[in-house]
């Protein structure tokens, strides 16, 4: 009699009290950028959380962890544990691009993460100094052509979707340029300006503010339509080179096995702060196009990508061990 009213009396205490997800958060959410501060997925992850914040009041801790590529940030997501305390805020490079590019990643971006949110998507521009006389795509193409090699282009590092859509705008225009990988876009974008590097690869978000006030000039940028902020600077494909196209996004993830529930409500509350038209705004005046999504349309992208930049880095031969 005792065993079954205690039996009855934990069932009842089950139902009453609250789930996880219920009395989650109770403390601070750390959402990784595996990039340096200042940059294009910071300036996202911080806009977004903000965003977030003041609906919820949640509280967010954006930590910068840089290196390998995007690998260290997501890496240490992906090894954290799966409460709903660790996120990472991933894009195309270390998501879709570096299960090919390295020839031992130490995370799965499949198996190890828990896709649960797109945010973003944003193309990429090509720009130098304001004072270069690169003016067009046609000049920076000409004077590669007059001298292989000697013009350097930078990126935020190694297989990133800068580094591989230049490597293919370089095998259709037939020229040929050294890259020079930093470990994210600050010190790469100063190093331009002060005419260190030639011509610096990167999304939007990164570069928005330094074209406007007049720092660097944008030469091409590669949607296939010209970006709303930026009118005057053409795309590749209008630069002569028919239907170029390369964009990078930007999504949530959380380790493997995140509860489904904890999933859920960060993606409802992630795709109800991209629909408000204070965030929409940000995110466009950098560049951003805002793209929510459910965590099986990310998840899908994710691995379509997979395969689809997969042939462009075995075609380039591109490879770090």
């Amino acid at each position: 009699m005792f065993t079954r009213r205690l039996l009855v009396l934990l069932a009842a205490a089950a139902v009453c009290s609250p789930s996880f997800a219920e009395s989650w958060p109770s403390k601070p959410i750390r959402l990784v950028v595996p990039f340096p501060a200042g940059g294009g997925t910071d300036i996202i992850a911080r806009d977004l959380t903000q965003k977030i914040t003041d609906s919820t009041r949640w509280n967010f801790i954006v930590e910068n962890k840089p290196g390998s590529g995007g690998n260290i940030g997501v890496d240490n997501v992906a090894k954290s544990p799966a409460n709903g305390y660790s996120l990472v805020l991933g894009q195309t490079s270390n998501l879709a691009i570096n299960p090919s590019l390295y020839s031992k990643l130490p995370y799965d971006s499949v198996k190890d993460l828990t896709p649960i949110s797109m945010v973003a998507s944003s193309p990429l521009a090509l720009v130098v100094a304001a004072n270069s006389p690169y003016k067009t795509l046609g000049d920076l193409v000409a004077a590669a052509r007059a001298k292989p090699g000697l013009i350097n282009f930078a990126t935020s590092g190694n297989g990133t979707v800068a580094h591989l859509a230049t490597e293919l705008f370089q095998k259709e225009a037939g020229v040929k340029l050294t890259h020079i990988p930093y470990k994210g876009a600050s010190q790469g974008i100063t190093d331009v300006i002060g005419g260190q590097v030639q011509v610096y690869v990167s999304s939007i978000p990164t570069l928005i503010g330094h074209i406007k006030n007049g720092k660097l000039r944008g030469v091409a940028v590669t949607s296939l339509k010209r970006v709303d902020d930026l009118p005057q600077v053409p795309t590749v494909a209008e630069s002569g080179y028919k239907g170029f196209e390369a964009v990078t996004w930007f999504g949530v993830l959380g380790p493997a096995n995140l509860p489904k529930d904890i999933a859920a409500r960060l993606n409802t509350e992630i795709n109800k702060a991209l629909k408000s038209p204070d965030l929409q705004k940000k995110l466009s005046d950098q560049g951003a196009d805002v793209a929510g999504s459910t965590p099986e349309e990310f998840g899908k992208l994710v691995r379509d990508d997979i395969v689809r930049w997969g042939k462009v880095v075995k075609e380039s031969g591109a490879k770090i061990d």
